[in-house]
């Protein structure tokens, strides 16, 4: 899939996750590619646009695989989930001025869908970023430490009975900016492991679609994003649409049609 929108530039997180999580090409809406964190008109495109949004108001179910600091998601003002913990850190003021919701965030945020907060990782009912647990736990947060294969299993557990379950994953994209070979190989092969029990497990009605946000980690030779197309691998049953997707955009109009929300 093109992940350029045909805007001059290299394509970037920010407004290419914002593509995927409407349905709509971002980056030519507003003409430049963003990275990292949502600007003020992608903000307003979630807002209004969030494929999350959309599912809830055509009486569809979302849920959000990923579990966050509950501190992160306070100082953020996003609606979470009832958390029990005292919370793990405090941010020091200078660090919390810097803190940015990202787009999945927002995209789920619209919807009125609460986070997942480190309570539900400790519970097995959400996931860290890094599928294991290990960054996580190096980074000094009390979490789980899973196996890959562990990690999918309790992916289905959380997607079992609602209509759209998403998971993000970015360790490979930090490896590719670090152009760190060690790192990038450890990320793959974590989500691969992990990406192969998740469609052996998977429910015969159920599609399971993977896809990144641009090109990175298959460069090593730069630490920037790059103009490759990228690949969108699909798991489930006969959907002959799929090989008609032409840019990430597409991921998210599809996941709205196959659930009559488009």
């Amino acid at each position: 899939m093109d992940t350029t929108f045909g805007v001059e530039g290299r394509p970037q997180s920010a407004s290419n996750q914002t593509a995927i999580l409407t349905g709509d090409p971002a980056p030519a809406l507003i003409q430049r590619h963003v990275l990292g964190y949502p600007n003020p008109p992608l903000r307003e495109i979630l807002a209004e646009r969030s494929l999350v949004k959309r599912l809830v108001a055509a009486g569809r179910t979302a849920t959000f695989a990923n579990s966050y600091a509950a501190p992160y998601l306070d100082l953020l003002k996003l609606h979470r989930r009832a958390s029990t913990t005292p919370p793990e850190f405090v941010f020091p003021p200078a660090a919390a001025k810097r803190l940015k919701p990202s787009a999945s965030t927002l995209a789920f945020a619209a919807g009125g869908v609460p986070l997942r907060t480190l309570d539900d990782a400790r519970a097995g009912d959400g996931l860290t970023h890094d599928i294991t647990g290990t960054h996580a736990h190096r980074m000094g947060l009390s979490v789980p430490q899973r196996t890959p294969e562990e990690a999918a299993r309790i992916f289905w557990q959380v997607a079992e009975g609602v209509d759209f379950t998403f998971f993000e994953h970015y360790l490979a994209d930090e490896a590719g900016h670090a152009q760190d070979f060690e790192a990038a190989l450890a990320a793959l092969d974590t989500f691969d492991a992990f990406a192969r029990e998740i469609v052996a497990l998977r429910p015969p009605d159920a599609r399971v679609l993977i896809c990144s946000d641009h090109g990175n980690v298959e460069d090593l030779s730069t630490r920037s994003h790059t103009l490759n197309p990228v690949p969108v691998l699909y798991f489930g049953p006969p959907a002959p649409e799929v090989e008609a997707l032409a840019t990430v955009a597409d991921v998210g109009r599809t996941v709205l049609r196959w659930l009559d929300a488009e």
